[in-house]
């Protein structure tokens, strides 16, 4: 099982100063590797029909309207299920949380990849890569501790991906920011793009 992870929004709570007012993490699960690759050909080959370059990055917040709907159309037939997780920032009260963005993110990460309904297991995960050396380490120990255990195996690993270059990284990005721009619900297109793919959804969970 190969799941490929990237958030939406900031993990800052200056809501009156330009902090996000949602913070979404989407999860794009394979279970089967191969469907994996299959999806990312998929893409870089929309990517050559597009006329863009190699070095081109689908990200939600840079691209147009019409790239955005291509680009969810063309892998919504695409063997993966969605998971994510979202925050309405107002609604988070823990002191803790709203003072720590490092613990907040780690916090939702752990939140969407442990509350899973038993969807995922012995999984390879592929971040976004952020962050300096030692809070990718600190992260990987962190989850390890909290998914795993004698009885389960939610990660067997974690990675580090540059989503500059990896297309299953960018397809995160754009399922976490179609749904966050749902939610959002402050342009005339905040419903666009979510019910392109919306049948890919397994699970979006509204924390509260």
């Amino acid at each position: 099982m190969l799941v490929f992870i990237d958030e939406s929004g900031d993990p800052g709570f200056k809501l009156t100063k330009g902090s996000s007012l949602h913070f979404v993490i989407a999860m794009i699960i394979f279970t089967d590797e191969l469907d994996a690759e299959e999806t990312a050909l998929k893409i870089k080959k929309l990517r050559k029909r597009m006329y863009k370059s190699d070095k081109f990055e689908f990200k939600f917040n840079k691209c147009s309207k019409e790239i955005r709907k291509t680009f969810l159309s063309e892998i919504k037939n695409c063997h993966f299920r969605i998971r994510a997780i979202v925050f309405d920032k107002k609604t988070v009260y823990s002191q803790h949380l709203r003072s720590n963005k490092e613990g907040f993110y780690n916090f939702a990460l752990r939140q969407v990849l442990e509350h899973n309904n038993n969807t995922i297991r012995n999984a390879k995960i592929r971040l976004d890569g952020r962050g300096e050396k030692i809070f990718k380490q600190q992260l990987t120990t962190y989850l390890r501790k909290c998914l795993n255990s004698d009885t389960r195996k939610i990660m067997i690993n974690l990675r580090f991906r540059d989503s500059k270059s990896d297309v299953l990284i960018q397809t995160a990005d754009m399922i976490a920011g179609c749904i966050r721009r749902y939610y959002d619900h402050n342009t005339n297109d905040w419903d666009s793009y979510r019910k392109i793919t919306r049948s890919k959804e397994e699970d979006v969970w509204e924390f509260k």
